[in-house]
């Protein structure tokens, strides 16, 4: 079953260089005037995305050093051995 799939659909692959250009062309033909408002906003969204991932990792790293139990401090006092 699986084999008559993959020899149905055998001849789809991966567009070349003039298949992109063909896609190119109709996607500026079909969405002329709003393609650099697409561009623009999926931009925008892919700039607050990194952002997000940003604030997140800090808040992390944050709240990973308040976790940290705290050392204890070196004890300061001068020992005597003679008593």
């Amino acid at each position: 079953m699986m084999s008559t799939m993959n020899d149905a659909l055998g001849f789809i692959s991966m567009p070349g260089g003039p298949e992109w250009i063909v896609i190119l062309i109709v996607a500026l033909l079909l969405f002329g005037r709003r393609l650099p408002e697409v561009a623009r906003s999926m931009g925008k969204s892919i700039a607050e995305f990194k952002k997000g991932l940003n604030e997140a990792q800090h808040e992390i790293e944050t709240d990973i050093r308040t976790d940290e139990p705290a050392r204890p401090a070196p004890d300061t006092r001068k020992t005597t051995e003679n008593h």
